[in-house]
């Protein structure tokens, strides 16, 4: 077992869910912004193929094993839209801090007058040991939900005040960090993930 990981994001809520996360296993997780490289191309039209890309970059730059999550929003009333152009739903420009705002808005607009407000929040999470490890661990989750007409609360990040979790009659940016990591899409992939890992060392 490795005692350390480069995650292959610069997302600082995602650094602190996975530090989060890994901790029992004593893992440090570093982000790929610590060996000032730049971040990888995400091309593909699937989340497996754009977390594979990302995690082979950042542990070929860092010499570590490296950790990729995918994931992002699949609206049903949109096709499954925004999907893997969840980041960058409403454009590239602006801190992530504006960005998150303007894809919430736009994400607001597209669904104006529509009755169905399904959605789930979907990740993958992809481990490589090596740049070339032939065999990546990869673990899935889904978080269902449904999407609120206006944001409530101030925690989480990206459309987690938009996104209600129903069995707690809350949005995610309603949850406390560690009621969130523990029912999340990403703890349900970490939480396969980690099996994964144990069978795997």
């Amino acid at each position: 077992m490795f005692d350390k990981l480069v995650l292959a994001s610069n997302n600082p809520g995602k650094l602190r869910e996975f530090s989060a996360l890994f901790a029992p296993f004593s893992i440090e997780v570093v982000p790929q912004s610590a060996f000032d490289m730049p971040e990888a191309e995400e091309p593909h039209c699937t989340f497996i193929e754009n977390a594979l890309a990302k995690a082979r970059h950042a542990s070929r730059l860092a010499g570590l094993p490296a950790l990729a999550d995918d994931s992002g929003l699949c609206v049903a009333a949109l096709g499954g839209e925004p999907g893997v152009h969840s980041a960058y739903y409403a454009g590239k420009e602006g801190d992530r801090a504006t960005r998150d705002a303007r894809n919430n808005a736009r994400l607001l607009t597209a669904l104006e007058g529509s009755a169905d407000r399904r959605a789930h929040y979907y990740c993958v999470l992809l481990l490589v040991r090596h740049a070339e490890d032939p065999q990546p661990l990869i673990a899935e989750g889904e978080w269902h939900g449904e999407i609120l007409t206006a944001p409530r609360g101030a925690g989480g990040f990206g459309y987690d005040p938009l996104f209600l979790v129903p069995s707690a009659n809350r949005s995610s940016a309603e949850l406390a960090a560690a009621e969130k990591n523990g029912i999340s899409h990403r703890a349900l992939a970490f939480t396969k993930l980690a099996e994964r890992l144990r069978l795997a060392f």
